[in-house]
């Protein structure tokens, strides 16, 4: 067995001016806030509140990053069936490229991917071993733009998109909830919270779903088991705490969209593939997915100025997945290759953040002190079949069968993996006026991946130190300019084709922005510009391999607005620009320059209509590449209707794609078409 072993210990190229530069602001703002600590507290209004961008509950609109949220009632207005979902009427997310998958969530963040987190914790994804969210279980869901390794330590250089669990409430309330629709779905779901005992010092949640529906290829189908209690429990009045539990379990035929460009965004003898072409084996292939987790959130004031703050989850992810796929075409201009995968194993992960939060406050400053430790362990014991020639079919009449793979054909795989970080974070607030923001992180990766196919085991150190820092200035009128710098580390233990080990990836990037949200108006508009780099940056090559290819790059522009135009009349509105490049200056794969969407809802509250709800939407997807190949630009419409009647009872309609457009959603190697039409009809009694 060959041996692989590599340490490094590096930062993230800066220049000194600026990693000096945060550094005084960091440690200056620290030292003038602790000899304030007897000081008033200064009171703030509040648009949207979120820990996400800072780890410290603040206003999305003085926060001086790019963050995003989508929050319960518009979850439930739209109806949102998979995380992925969730970004559609937002800036700076493509979501849908893939096609609708029914066993993975797909982001792109600015032209690069990112890390899921839930309630704060990474959800590790490691290749096709994938936790997914059930947004029926969800109070929010937030993103963060731009490389965050500043507070969550390892991450892509697009950034992290935070699932926030539901939670138990003081009030008691309920909802039992069925849903029939297109494509055989069938969804019963129950949601019930209150406080459990008569003071209300300890509070309950019970959420429950069933939920089976066809895929949007022949034959693929899954059916999906969910629980999730939670408790929270005020110990006493400076110490509360929060438990939080979820088993889902999911059984199907996977959705594999992968396509060649013949057939798809390019014409053939024969016509246009079908875009509901299954080239897997429905017969023999499964998607077996079993996630537990068990989790608690502790929070306890130590006095007036210091809070200590520790999540912690343990979760157990459990898969049997057998996928056969369409790999490349033969060059007959009939036939192509199938390539076929197996995986058998589970990954074992927890993670651990303690926190210590100080805050102090003069009659002209308010400071936020932050620094924390934490801890993430991962370990994955499979077994695995890789076959990226398995057998020939015909493009457009593939048969649907394949030989069975033996079981001595699989080889084990073991990663295992522990990440520890040490951050600092400091935001001083100055005469109601100026926001100053400065943070630094360390973080120290060893991951060991051993295979028994090739023979190779990496075995790896590796450490970076992060920086961010930005200003903000909050005038009267509601308009708050800002400008930002952050950075990003995310270990890589894996080898290439050659054997060779891949390096780190890191990211940094700069953004210059306005927020809008005036007191008058209940809304927010924002507006940023940003460059993003990235170093070491993965690439499909034409052989369908991942490779390294140097630097990537991102610029761009992004607009979003959230507001209600009337009382009744709701906008969402959103466009984006993004221009990716890989290290030789091409237009990157999949990314369109152009994105724009627009939501509004009408609510017919007080008029003869009292109870109707009625919302619309578009989404224009411009166009993308693939090399020499152009894929052509998209626009679809959505649309709800609903109505309340007899003070509990909600009747809801959705329906996704409605003009049921034929579309290709990107390529990179294989195309993909988009999603067809979705009809969803809900039925809620809230008690």
């Amino acid at each position: 067995m060959t041996r692989v072993s590599r340490r490094s210990w590096r930062l993230s190229p800066l220049t000194a001016a600026v990693r000096y530069g945060l550094g005084f602001t960091l440690i200056g703002a620290a030292g003038a806030a602790l000899a304030q600590q007897d000081a008033t507290e200064v009171e703030t209004d509040t648009v949207v509140v979120s820990a996400t961008a800072l780890k410290v509950a603040t206003p999305l609109v003085e926060t001086p990053r790019a963050v995003s949220s989508v929050d319960r009632e518009e979850l439930e207005t739209r109806n949102v069936q998979r995380l992925d979902e969730s970004f559609r009427y937002r800036s700076g997310v493509l979501a849908g490229h893939y096609g609708a998958d029914n066993n993975t969530d797909w982001f792109k963040v600015r032209g690069f991917d990112q890390s899921t987190y839930q309630d704060g914790l990474r959800i590790y994804r490691t290749g096709y071993y994938q936790w997914l969210p059930e947004p029926y279980g969800l109070d929010r869901v937030e993103v963060f733009k731009g490389p965050a390794s500043i507070l969550y330590g390892e991450a892509p250089s697009g950034g992290l998109i935070n699932a926030v669990s539901k939670r138990p409430t003081a009030e008691q309330q309920g909802e039992i909830q069925l849903q029939v629709g297109n494509r055989h779905h069938r969804q019963f779901a129950v949601d019930t919270s209150g406080p459990a005992t008569e003071s209300g010092d300890v509070r309950y949640r019970l959420v429950g779903l069933y939920k089976e529906r066809d895929g949007d290829l022949n034959d693929t189908e899954n059916e999906r088991y969910y629980f999730a209690p939670s408790l929270e429990w005020d110990i006493s009045d400076d110490t509360q705490l929060t438990l939080l539990a979820s088993f889902q379990k999911d059984d199907g035929v996977p959705v594999n969209p992968f396509k060649l460009s013949y057939g798809t965004v390019q014409d053939t003898p024969f016509g246009k593939v079908d875009p509901q072409t299954n080239y897997g084996a429905p017969s023999y292939d499964k998607d077996e997915h079993t996630q537990t987790a068990i989790g608690y959130e502790f929070r306890h004031f130590l006095d007036d100025t210091w809070k200590f703050e520790q999540d912690f989850r343990y979760s157990q992810l459990d898969l049997d997945l057998r996928s056969t796929y369409m790999m490349s075409g033969t060059g007959d201009g009939r036939t192509a290759n199938r390539g076929h995968l197996q995986r058998d194993g589970e990954i074992d992960s927890f993670t651990i953040d303690n926190r210590m939060v100080g805050q102090w406050y003069t009659d002209r400053t308010e400071n936020t002190l932050l620094f924390g430790v934490d801890y993430q362990d991962l370990s994955l014991d499979g077994k695995e079949f890789d076959s990226f020639g398995y057998d020939t079919v015909d493009i457009f009449d593939p048969p649907g069968s394949i030989t069975p793979v033996s079981g001595d054909q699989l080889t084990r795989r073991q990663i295992d993996k522990e990440q520890l970080g040490l951050y600092l974070q400091n935001q001083l607030r100055i005469d109601n006026r100026w926001v100053l923001l400065g943070g630094v992180r360390y973080d120290s990766a060893d991951v060991r991946n051993e295979s028994e196919l090739n023979a190779v085991t990496v075995d790896e150190t590796q450490s970076a130190t992060s920086w961010t820092g930005g200003v903000m200035y909050l005038a009267d009128n509601g308009l708050s300019p800002y400008l930002s710098y952050t950075e990003s580390f995310q270990p890589v233990a894996q080898t290439a084709a050659s054997g060779a080990v891949f390096e780190e990836i890191e990211g940094e990037q700069w953004e210059l922005g306005v927020k809008y949200a005036p007191s008058h108006w209940d809304g927010y508009v924002t507006a940023a510009v940003f460059d993003l780099e990235e170093s070491n940056s993965f690439a499909t090559s034409p052989a369908g391999y991942q490779s390294q290819e140097g630097e990537k790059t991102s610029t761009g522009f992004e607009l979003e607005g959230v507001g209600y135009l009337t009382d009744a009349l709701k906008l969402t509105a959103a466009y984006t620009y993004t221009d990716t490049r890989d290290a030789d200056d091409n237009r990157a794969a999949l990314i369109p320059r152009h994105m724009a969407s627009a939501w509004m809802d009408y609510d017919f509250e007080g008029t003869a209509l009292d109870g109707l709800r009625i919302g619309a939407g578009v989404r224009h997807v411009g166009e993308s590449v693939d090399g020499s190949i152009t894929v052509p630009d998209y626009t679809v419409g959505d649309a709800m209707a609903s109505y309340e009647f007899g003070n509990q009872w909600t009747a809801q309609v959705n329906v996704n794609n409605v003009t049921d457009e034929e579309y290709v959603a990107s390529c990179d190697f294989w195309c993909y078409y988009g999603e067809s039409r979705s009809v969803i009809g809900s039925l809620s009694y809230r008690f």
